[in-house]
């Protein structure tokens, strides 16, 4: 990209990446108010419907790249809000598996359904929410390729 130099932060992709990540997280955070969830909580519920078993912690990370450091102290709130449970194995405490609770599987609709309401009012359609899922994707994959080749010098 030889025609590319750096200028307004306004016409920045990382800007507008940054920008529109911050405004996501907010929306999300008002849509899962009434659900006391924050919007990565959401994302781990994602995982967890989606996989319909219980899960390590590691698999958990590994999905929504997160580490473990940063998924315990979040994992052991919603164990506190009863979406979960943490059970460590005897042989290893180490390792925990992360299981929905009633609530957590009962609430699958309803949260799913807040969601859908609140990405109803933004002015896109669904062919265009598509696209931008996949640039978005496109950019990331770019990026990481980028960065396994800077970590393998």
């Amino acid at each position: 990209m030889k025609e590319y130099e750096p200028g307004h932060i306004e016409n920045e992709l990382c800007f507008a990446i940054y920008s529109a990540q911050k405004f996501y997280t907010k929306f999300y955070s008002e849509s899962l108010k009434e659900f006391n969830l924050t919007y990565p909580q959401y994302l781990t519920l994602l995982v967890l419907w989606e996989e319909r078993r219980p899960m390590m912690i590691k698999e958990i990370g590994a999905r929504l790249k997160l580490d473990t450091g940063t998924l315990t102290p979040l994992l052991k709130r919603m164990e506190k809000d009863e979406w979960v449970t943490r059970t460590h194995v005897p042989e290893d405490g180490r390792k925990v598996y992360i299981k929905l609770t009633k609530k957590g599987i009962d609430s699958e609709d309803a949260v799913k359904n807040q969601v859908k309401t609140c990405l109803d009012s933004i002015d896109m359609t669904y062919p265009e929410y598509e696209d931008s899922v996949q640039t978005v994707k496109s950019i990331g994959k770019k990026i990481k390729k980028v960065d396994e080749t800077l970590e393998g010098r």
